[in-house]
């Protein structure tokens, strides 16, 4: 898969640097950097997930292959550069993808980009 930006060959390639500087021998050491390289593979992920949403797959079947909640991929298809665009707060449904479908299928430019949103949080549900 190719990005014109190249997000997704961006974030592999960061991924592929963290885990080249993993020490077997330093555990302790190696925690950094496998934590770098986790960030980077997830941020792939995510934009594979995106493109993968773009070219036709259910986001049913994009959340199946990725082995994650359906319910979850919304949020995560906010933050890629694929679909940035297209989110409302932060997530990206159907609506947004179909319109993001319409416009590479037109060759439309997409909508100006906001700001690069926060990373998410966890929050304690309360009962």
């Amino acid at each position: 898969m190719h990005t014109e930006d190249g997000s997704l060959e961006a974030a592999l390639r960061q991924a592929r640097a963290e885990l080249a500087g993993v020490d077997a021998e330093d555990p302790e050491g190696s925690v950094p950097a496998l934590r770098r390289a986790r960030d980077a593979i997830d941020k792939a992920l995510d934009e594979a997930m995106a493109l993968a949403a773009l070219e036709g797959t259910s986001l049913r079947q994009v959340a199946a292959l990725a082995g994650i909640a359906p319910n979850t991929l919304s949020p995560r298809l906010g933050r890629t550069q694929a679909l940035r665009a297209y989110s409302d707060q932060g997530r990206v449904g159907s609506v947004g993808i179909e319109r993001a479908r319409y416009d590479k299928e037109r060759g439309h430019d997409e909508p100006p980009s906001g700001p690069e949103p926060a990373p998410m949080r966890f929050r304690r549900r309360r009962s």
